[in-house]
């Protein structure tokens, strides 16, 4: 019974984790570093940093640009496992509780990706 309470204890911990601005490196639209692990937001893919072409770029700065600026107010962290790189599957909300993935994707600077399969160019 102790080790269920605890179980159900580190769970809730674990799911949503409010977190400071400036504990956030951003590292691209839909990735940032926070206390020490690389957190892949979840249903969203955003445009690399290192891109296949000049339209790919500046849109990957944007995307990186608007992220930070959610964050900086600070956020909350709903982890939900590993991905296959090792990195924290989470839903990210800012400050107010507004899911960062569907702010990018309505402001045409991520699309919609569930993790599965191949994603479009960019290019």
């Amino acid at each position: 019974m102790i080790r269920r309470l605890k179980i159900a204890a580190a769970l809730l911990l674990a799911l949503a984790v409010p977190a400071a601005a400036d504990a956030v490196r951003v590292i691209d639209g839909d990735t940032i570093i926070h206390q020490g692990q690389t957190i892949r937001i979840m249903g969203l893919d955003a445009p690399e940093i290192h891109p296949r072409c000049t339209a790919e770029a500046l849109l990957a700065a944007q995307a990186r640009a608007r992220l930070a600026e959610l964050l900086a107010d600070g956020f909350t962290v709903e982890r939900h496992g590993q991905d296959r790189y090792g990195r924290v599957l989470a839903v990210v909300r800012t400050a107010r509780g507004l899911d960062v993935a569907h702010v990018l994707i309505s402001e045409g600077l991520a699309r919609r990706y569930d993790g599965r399969g191949p994603r479009e160019p960019w290019c």
